[in-house]
């Protein structure tokens, strides 16, 4: 998707008129997942593709005439069995396609969208995709901390941004329905939010039964969930089917060697379940002075003060110290590792988006995030 993208900038910075056709929405096996792009270029080139073959013609022919015309349009195509079994899968499918013009005039941000994506900047592009005529086309782009365009209306713009950053944040491409407005329920509107960012990342340090229920929990939310274990015998992908990836590794040097190769940023997670002094002050050694969205340790408050204890021997500041989130997890009056894992996971949401942590009939104002905070 990226390398169309540098195509599709290539020629937007020449000034040319570009069609571009893009998979919106998908059900069944539909061969290309959304934010699949194909464009056809001001001498007739084709670059990308949208369905692996099958409905490519009707595309490229599509976004000749919206190229002519300069009225954008949301196709729905069915693949068929036979279809669908060329490009190798095992049944058809259906693919929404949004076919749009792009140019500098259309499409202003574009370059700005261009470097954040070279700079691993994330950055979001919602496209109205269905609604009144004077709303399908209109653009915003969104980054974590500004936007630029509009959908028409401001308090619109507000709510999408909020919405678009939550999925960004998650890494997720995908369609938001709202009402005019940018009313939650509402469905006036069909908006397609191409996130161009990795899933965050979550690192679960521990392999015990908690360790396969936080795995499961943040594989839900959308994190890219690792396991890591020094033990072979525990750390096995059998054990924990919901992470993407189970490394046996001592926990700190593992991190150390992610932190190296520029694996773990901002966004990143860290759960230390390992209960073990002899693998967790090492690991809070490194994870508590590395830049990332939270770190927690599992332990009774005994266990925790005598963790801080080692912390503070080890050199580790106040301020470093403080970042440790131990207990790990809200009070939710869990007892099993699935509960536990709600609320650890609660206490990962509210750090995010700035969230109390307390019942919402006891607060006040919006009961959604409104904006990055």
């Amino acid at each position: 998707m990226r390398e169309v993208l540098e195509e599709l900038i290539g020629w937007w910075q020449a000034g040319e008129t570009v069609g571009m056709g893009t998979v919106v929405a998908t059900w069944r096996s539909a061969p290309r997942p959304a934010g699949a792009s194909m464009l056809v270029g001001p001498d007739g080139t084709a670059v990308g593709s949208v369905s692996g073959g099958c409905v490519e013609g009707a595309v490229y022919e599509e976004a000749k005439d919206v190229v002519d015309t300069g009225l954008p349009t949301l196709e729905r195509y069915g693949v068929s069995d036979d279809d669908a079994f060329a490009v190798g899968l095992t049944c058809g499918g259906i693919l929404d396609v949004f076919v749009e013009s792009v140019s500098r005039e259309s499409f202003p941000e574009l370059g700005q969208v261009g470097d954040s994506v070279r700079r691993h900047e994330p950055v979001a592009v919602v496209t109205c995709v269905a609604g009144p005529d004077e709303r399908v086309g209109r653009r915003l782009v969104v980054w974590p901390d500004r936007a630029s365009g509009s959908l028409g209306l401001q308090r619109l713009d507000d709510a999408v941004s909020a919405d678009a950053r939550g999925m960004l944040a998650a890494g997720r491409t995908g369609m938001l329905h709202v009402g005019h407005d940018g009313e939650r329920r509402g469905d006036d509107l069909s908006l397609f939010v191409n996130a161009f960012a990795p899933a965050p990342r979550m690192v679960v340090f521990g392999a015990i039964d908690f360790a396969a229920a936080v795995a499961r929990v943040g594989a839900f939310l959308g994190y890219r969930v690792t396991v890591c274990d020094a033990r072979p015998i525990f750390a096995t992908p059998k054990r924990f089917p919901e992470a993407h990836e189970v490394v046996v590794e001592w926990p700190h040097r593992y991190l150390r060697a992610e932190v190296h190769a520029g694996r773990i940023d901002e966004r990143t997670v860290l759960c230390v379940l390992t209960h073990d002094p002899k693998f967790d002050v090492p690991l809070l050694e490194v994870a508590l002075r590395i830049p990332v969205a939270y770190v927690g340790a599992m332990g009774s408050r005994r266990t925790h003060q005598e963790r801080v204890e080692r912390l503070s021997e080890a050199g580790l500041s106040e301020e470093e110290r403080a970042r440790l989130s131990s207990p790990i997890g809200l009070d939710l009056g869990a007892r099993t590792p699935e509960e536990t894992a709600v609320s650890i996971a609660a206490e990962i949401i509210a750090g995010r988006w700035g969230g109390s942590g307390e019942r919402l009939t006891s607060t006040d104002g919006p009961i959604h995030c409104t904006a990055e905070r």
